[in-house]
């Protein structure tokens, strides 16, 4: 009955929103609860293919340009341009939980094997398949590679489209998906068939999607990622906003490749979505709920594209759409941009060649991790915002804003809140990995890392980090329950290793990514992820009966326990009182103790 009533409420609002804003009736319903969308007739709209084009396009074909075609129709478009055209390839890579093809459509003059001179832009869409405009833009864009004149896009580089990663959401299909959202008129739905978010596994790799698509990165091992979104949150002026880990001198894994990009890439995107009538603008993450409060970088976790990407070296490019915006003008925007970053990589490709290879040369003795935001402002940055308002909301009892749909005049100056590290990791020489973690194994293996594989057992003498006090999270978390630690003690062992462990040297491009995932205190490693539970279980005890008199016999052997012993009594009263505690600070110091117990059982060699 309830959903009876939405229904009700929003085909009446979208009524008067038509009526007052003279919509045509051919026009599909608009949320009647967004912000007004300011008019926009950009140079772009040249890129639409003619009504009685043959490649004309789904996209295209919808009179108000905010349809996108499902799976199958996205897949029988490709099939068949990839048959009329010798430029234009199908690969499958993976396949989704639900059994689903994951494809790339491949442009490229050199046949099945690329050309390893020519620099690969891999333009990745539908990460959540409700932000789709990547699909449908790269849709025009390789039928215009093929049939529109641009085949001199691939005389210097090569394309690949992803059109659908998360192949299994973008078919849970709904007008419902995403209500913050304009457009198109039917989304996928932002998590996969097993309710997890794809744009968190880049490290961990659980999902078979993001496996394969690591999998897809180390086969052709582009020289520029475009990962394609579209934006919650605030309004503003910008309708296609970009950004990538080190922009404009913050801190970055790959210090070189983020220098060009701010040099080389990013004044001629600039300048070409310009030259269409696009408004680019930066990565926008406003702090607070004052739109005036300040903008932030959004952090620079590993576990997102361009986090990753400044880990491993590769180029990675967030792109994020203003979801306020009208499809049509999404969609056109993205299509420059990947229009624009192949001729940027056509034009200054071997530049970027030469910073990619000087970034997987570096080997940081030490490594920046757990980055939060900076509580003081890096400076400000001009913005280009929105005139708003706030109202009293009868709904929730307080001031809510009001988005007005009309740019303001005034450029607004803002505070820019950067991220700094919390914790910062020494390199050991290697990693040792016991065999039996095969799950682990295979996920470092995924993620490029070289490694030696152990044939007979071996006698190593590593360190070891003994984890005191780990927190376990009170929920889950992408179907993980996360540990935190942050207190280690290390510990020299000589520990056998036995058939299939591995030994990961550091000295290598990936490290920085083996240091991120196997140090404990790192949270995006396998243990902050849970993925060590086993090492916080102690399953032998000792019964009061024995360990009481064992424990004053220990008192009277030893002066040194018994004033250390003394000195805690005296520090701490909780303890002194606590008969269990005071008996298990003595078993914890006897030889029938768990030596085991909280020691996480990955190796370092230093």
């Amino acid at each position: 009955m309830r959903h009876i009533c939405l229904f009700a409420v929003l085909a009446a609002l979208s009524a008067t929103t038509a009526m007052s804003q003279s919509v045509p009736t051919t026009a599909p319903w608009d949320l009647p609860f967004l912000p007004p969308a300011p008019e926009w007739n950009g140079a772009s709209r040249n890129l639409l293919a003619a009504s009685d084009d043959p490649w004309i396009t789904a996209f295209e074909q919808d009179p108000d340009h905010n349809a996108s075609p499902t799976y199958a129709e996205t897949r029988a478009w490709f099939d068949r341009l990839d048959a009329a055209s010798d430029l234009i390839r199908i690969e499958s890579f993976g396949t989704s939980p639900e059994g689903r093809a994951i494809y790339a459509v491949i442009a490229t003059k050199d046949g099945s094997s690329l050309d390893p001179s020519k620099p690969v832009l891999l333009a990745q869409a539908g990460i959540h398949p409700g932000e789709i405009d990547g699909k449908d833009a790269g849709m025009m864009l390789l039928r215009d590679i093929a049939f529109g004149g641009k085949g001199d896009l691939l005389d210097r580089a090569n394309l690949i489209l992803i059109p659908i990663l998360s192949v299994d959401g973008h078919e849970r299909a709904s007008a419902y998906s995403r209500p913050n959202q304009r457009g198109p008129r039917v989304q996928g739905w932002r998590h996969t068939a097993t309710n997890q978010n794809l744009n968190r596994d880049f490290m961990k790799l659980d999902q078979p999607e993001m496996r394969a698509v690591i999998g897809l990165i180390r086969k052709y091992d582009p020289a520029l990622y475009v990962d394609i979104h579209v934006t919650d949150g605030m309004d503003y002026q910008y309708d296609v906003t970009y950004g990538y880990n080190g922009e404009d001198g913050i801190y970055s894994r790959s210090p070189a490749s983020a220098a060009w990009l701010d040099t080389a890439f990013k004044p001629s995107i600039n300048a070409a979505l310009e030259a269409q009538g696009h408004i680019p603008g930066p990565l926008v993450f406003g702090v607070g709920d004052d739109p005036k409060a300040g903008l932030s970088d959004g952090g620079l976790g590993e576990r997102f594209s361009n986090g990753w990407g400044s880990a491993a070296h590769v180029p990675t490019i967030l792109v994020e759409n203003h979801s306020l915006k009208p499809y049509e003008q999404r969609v056109l925007g993205t299509y420059v941009l990947l229009e624009a970053a192949m001729r940027a990589l056509a034009r200054d490709g071997e530049s970027l060649a030469t910073a990619i290879a000087a970034d997987k040369a570096l080997r940081p003795t030490e490594i920046p991790a757990n980055f939060e935001a900076d509580p003081t402002p890096a400076g400000t940055r001009a913005f280009k915002g929105v005139t708003y308002e706030m109202y009293d909301s009868p709904a929730s009892g307080r001031q809510e804003i009001r988005w007005l749909g009309r740019a303001d005049p005034e450029i607004w100056s803002l505070p820019f809140y950067g991220s700094r590290p919390t914790l910062t990791l020494k390199r050991p020489v290697a990693y040792w990995v016991p065999g039996y973690r095969t799950d682990l194994i295979e996920r470092l293996r995924l993620q490029g890392l070289q490694m030696e594989t152990v044939s007979t057992p071996r006698t190593v003498s590593v360190e070891m980090l003994r984890l005191n006090d780990p927190k376990i999270a009170a929920r889950t978390n992408e179907a993980h329950v996360q540990i935190a630690v942050t207190d280690v003690t290390p510990e020299t062992v000589h520990w056998n290793w036995p058939v299939g462990s591995v030994r990961i040297p550091t000295d290598q491009p990936m490290g920085d990514l083996a240091v991120l995932l196997l140090e404990p205190q790192s949270s995006e490693s396998f243990f902050a992820w849970g993925m060590f539970p086993e090492v916080l279980n102690r399953v032998e005890y000792i019964e009061s009966y024995a360990i009481a008199p064992l424990a004053e016999r220990m008192l009277a052997a030893d002066p040194a326990l018994k004033s250390a012993f003394e000195a805690k009594l005296a520090a701490e009263p909780d303890f002194a009182a606590n008969g269990d505690a005071r008996l298990a600070w003595f078993y914890e110091r006897t030889p029938f103790y768990d030596s085991r117990y909280r020691l996480y059982p990955v190796g370092r060699e230093n």
